[in-house]
């Protein structure tokens, strides 16, 4: 049976207020070193290893198209758009398009992660950054933050996956117009957005460590 979203949300919420008062009140957990631009070309994130017992670095990964998603399963907002996150890989799978999320919190071990990825049957690629490297130089400041690469791994859109976290409200699928516009060899209509979501845990991994495992 699937867990309610409380059973989710309530544990990581107190932690997310007890971390303020630990960490977060420089902001540095939040901030990466660095952040890929519109025309870059995305680094690869070396050998990582997944929920599905590979290991998987970009170069690997000969799809068309990749949806590299930087996400953690306990954000609230991550489990606002699991089931959407699922339903893309699935709607565009057969069109050249691979969903990866790499998770750069590190605060639950890959066995959490595993756990999860079963309950929620996930399609995609669910990967464990531990040294949070592909955080830091891909630019990932919240969970979700999206980076589409085409096929040369060049980043041609980046943020939200569209523009409400309740699927019910959401008016722009920025993800899905910018897959769509690629997949028709056109340039996405919008090629950057802020991402909404959790702080990436840059500077707080043991203090949610010793309240999450």
């Amino acid at each position: 049976m699937t867990r309610s979203l409380a059973f989710w949300i309530a544990p990581i919420t107190l932690g997310l207020l007890a971390s303020t008062i630990a960490c977060g009140s420089t902001g540095e957990h939040g901030k990466p070193r660095e952040s890929l631009s519109i025309g870059d070309k995305a680094p690869d994130w070396g050998s990582l290893p997944a929920t599905d017992g590979q290991s998987y670095r970009m170069a690997d990964l000969d799809s068309k198209l990749l949806a590299v998603v930087f996400a953690c399963h306990h954000c609230p907002t991550v489990v606002a758009y699991e089931d959407r996150i699922i339903q893309l890989q699935a709607d565009y799978e057969d069109k050249g398009v691979q969903v990866v999320v790499l998770n750069p919190n590190g605060i639950y071990p890959l066995s959490r992660m595993k756990d999860r990825a079963e309950e929620k049957a996930y399609n995609f690629l669910y990967i464990m950054d531990e040294s949070k490297e592909s955080g830091h130089r891909f630019g990932a400041r919240n969970t979700p933050h999206v980076f589409l690469l085409d096929e040369d791994r060049v980043v041609r859109y980046k943020g939200s996956i569209d523009d409400n976290t309740n699927p019910a409200a959401v008016q722009q699928h920025f993800v899905r117009a910018a897959l769509d516009a690629l997949l028709a060899g056109n340039d996405p209509p919008v090629t950057e957005t802020n991402p909404m979501g959790c702080t990436v845990k840059y500077g707080c991994v043991e203090d949610y460590r010793a309240r999450f495992q």
